[in-house]
């Protein structure tokens, strides 16, 4: 059943990384960091998206560079309204009028976070706001056909939370979420470094380093380059270059993903037979950022003995998925 709501329809894939746009006619429109800057003494907005988070790591004391989503979820209240209202405001480019927004939000959120979610939209100027579970989401973005009889497993990697589902009928029959996801890999991949090279590097060194040289294989990391990471050393407090070897970035991020692959495990071991068998005879499919991991694939087939198939546009599939939403009453009010 077709919503009935005009030319104005968002879906908005509200990750802990990036914020995806989709407006209902014309496709994704924006796709920017969840990064907003803020003046501390005034509160006013500074910058958002691209520009914001090329000042994380580089405010003065005046700025606050602020990532309001972790985990998912809502970290901070006010700046995420400021944010949604931002980019709202850019994807319509003005136009009149309040429009209907649906938002992706990660598998099992509390009541409350889930609220929380739909009250920061409103008051970002929706006139009214639904949520749909990125996992479900993700697989109609991906292609899955999730309104048969059929079971469907996605496995949506995100910056802030992995999700992973098994689909059947229009509906979700069993799900694991873990906070587990990119920004623990970076967290990771920081400590790594800080222990073993005495050397304290940001965020942003972290995530390009998995980017450049990141693999979950200690035996595929022989054959590739390293990265030069630059940061501050902890024993003379002086700026220091490194080598960082593409394995080093492998023994740095075995035991988040460890747990991303435990998730994945327990999802379908609580998953109906019937269910399971649709899911290796048709594989599952990986979504999200992480889903370009090098090794990832390869690794969960040989641990879960499932074939793995990585989605066309993985970093997209969600805000599609969401976008496809807006046309579809009985998923919207499922949510």
């Amino acid at each position: 059943m077709a919503l009935s709501f005009g030319q104005h329809n968002v879906g908005i894939d509200l990750g802990t990384t990036n914020t995806y746009v989709y407006v209902e006619g014309k496709g994704i429109v924006l796709r920017e960091p969840s990064v907003v800057a803020r003046n501390t003494e005034t509160q006013e907005v500074i910058a958002v998206g691209e520009e914001a988070k090329e000042m994380l790591g580089r405010t003065p004391a005046s700025i606050a560079a602020i990532r309001p989503m972790r985990d998912g979820v809502i970290a901070d209240y006010d700046t995420t309204v400021a944010m949604i209202s931002y980019y709202l405001n850019k994807a319509l480019g003005g136009r009149v009028g309040k429009p209907y927004v649906t938002l992706g939000v990660p598998a099992r959120i509390t009541a409350v976070e889930r609220r929380a979610v739909i009250d920061a939209a409103r008051v970002a100027g929706a006139k009214d706001a639904y949520v749909i579970e990125e996992p479900f989401a993700a697989a109609i973005g991906a292609g899955l056909p999730v309104m048969e009889p059929t079971g469907s497993m996605v496995v949506d990697f995100g910056g802030g939370t992995t999700d992973v589902a098994t689909i059947s009928l229009g509906g979700i029959v069993a799900a694991r979420s873990t906070r587990f996801a990119g920004d623990k890999l970076n967290d990771a991949i920081t400590s790594y470094i800080r222990n073993n090279n005495n050397l304290a590097i940001g965020e942003a060194t972290a995530e390009r380093l998995k980017i450049e040289v990141g693999t979950v294989s200690t035996e595929d990391a022989k054959s590739m380059d390293s990265a030069t990471a630059r940061g501050r050393d902890l024993l003379t407090g002086l700026p220091k270059t490194i080598e960082v070897s593409a394995e080093d970035i492998a023994i740095a991020i075995q035991d988040p993903i460890n747990e991303i692959v435990n998730a994945i495990r327990e999802n379908l071991e609580s998953t109906q037979p019937e269910i399971s068998a649709d899911v290796i005879d048709h594989g599952m499919v990986l979504t999200g950022g992480g889903a370009q991991l090098r090794g990832l694939p390869a690794l969960i087939e040989s641990i879960t003995k499932v074939p793995v198939i990585v989605a066309e546009d993985p970093l997209d599939a969600v805000v599609k998925g969401v976008g496809e939403s807006l046309k579809s009453l009985e998923v919207l009010q499922r949510n």
